[in-house]
């Protein structure tokens, strides 16, 4: 059965039915109204008042001194590191599952000729500075090695959050020791909204910081990097020599800033719902293989003696779109969405069971379905 994919500016978002990625968000009618009254400067010579007025907001909001619009994330992670640094050999040290490392085509080693350390962490869930310390290459004159430069943390991380206490021991060890630190916040957004923890009191532990607008807030294009004022400059240069110079760029951060005024103070809700469907698979049987912090649900299929394709199938059967294993929620997910989710895991279940291939009760059963500890 075809399910839609397709949306007019006043039509009901396909989002609401979508738990494949918060990516799938659409933009409002609010949004397409700030569009139309935006201003239309050439952003490339810094004239464009809307992109200015965006990029000024989130740099203060973040406690830096300058902000760039980008039309990606995967731009603005890939021009803050091949900006921090300069002759290689260097390595920048991050999560192994991170974006930068495991979903931007190379771009560290195509762009800032960099080797990256992928980590990964004790816990399953974080870095912390014990993991650092253990994979982190010092700058110790021997040839054979490619000394760290930048350590590249992301928050949230597959929907988990990292606890502030980390950031802030990472962050001390790193600049106490001539280290960079670039966070991946694509969904800092999320984590502000869970912990209650600002945006200036992340930011006062980073050299650089990237943060999406398209994702759980729903703008149609466009992130913004904070950092120095001198950063800034650079990355711009960056930006413009990888395609990333777009001129009238006035709507597009017009629509995001609409965006982080309505959508931001929506993002607690969504965590609950997220909850709520995290403790009804855990009731069925399944087992969770990260914590439900924010908006994300990692689901054991394979423990369960369920694959992927029978949950994928059976939420078209029922009107939804899934990638089986990670379930993902958003201000634009719907009640009724919720529920025929609820149900297509029921009904997988039922199925694995009667054949005798269904989960087993383990006490690890439900060991992720409280937020992480010491998230503040």
């Amino acid at each position: 059965m075809a399910l839609p994919t397709t949306i007019k500016a006043h039509s009901p978002s396909p989002a609401g039915i979508d738990f494949r990625s918060d990516t799938f968000t659409s933009p409002c009618e609010a949004m397409f109204a700030a569009m139309l009254e935006a201003s239309l400067g050439d952003s490339v010579y810094n004239e464009d008042e809307s992109t200015n007025q965006l990029q000024n907001m989130l740099a203060e909001w973040c406690g830096q001194e300058a902000g760039l619009f980008c039309v990606t994330g995967t731009l603005s992670n890939q021009i803050a590191i091949r900006t921090h640094l300069h002759q290689p050999p260097h390595s920048v040290l991050c999560d192994y599952r991170s974006h930068i490392y495991a979903h931007e085509a190379g771009g560290l080693a195509t762009l800032s000729q960099a080797m990256v350390i992928p980590v990964r962490p004790a816990n399953k869930v974080y870095m912390t500075l014990d993991d650092v310390k253990e994979n982190i290459i010092p700058y110790s004159g021997d040839i054979h090695e490619a000394p760290t430069r930048v350590i590249s943390l992301e928050n949230t991380l597959d929907g988990a959050l990292m606890p502030i206490k980390s950031i802030h021991e990472i962050s001390e060890f790193a600049h106490a020791n001539g280290y960079l630190v670039h966070l991946d916040g694509a969904r800092l957004w999320e984590a502000s909204a869970a912990t209650g923890i600002t945006l200036k009191e992340y930011g006062r532990f980073f050299d650089s910081m990237s943060l999406c607008l398209s994702k759980g807030l729903g703008a149609p294009i466009g992130t913004i990097l904070v950092g120095s004022a001198e950063f800034i400059r650079k990355a711009n240069w960056f930006k413009k020599q990888n395609g990333g110079g777009i001129r009238q760029s006035g709507p597009l951060a017009a629509a995001a800033t609409v965006a982080i005024m309505q959508n931001w103070p929506k993002l607690k809700a969504v965590h609950a719902k997220t909850k709520d469907l995290a403790q009804y698979c855990v009731s069925l049987g399944y087992k969770l293989t990260m914590p439900a912090d924010t908006n994300m649900i990692w689901l054991d299929l394979k423990g369960a003696g369920i694959t992927n394709e029978d949950l994928i199938d059976e939420c078209i059967k029922n009107s939804i779109k899934s990638f089986g294993y990670r379930i993902v929620l958003h201000h634009q997910t719907t009640d009724y969405a919720i529920d025929m989710m609820k149900l297509s895991l029921k009904n997988v279940m039922d199925r694995a069971i009667a054949e005798g291939r269904g989960a087993i009760e383990t006490k690890e059963k439900s060991s992720y379905y409280n937020t992480s500890k010491d998230t503040k």
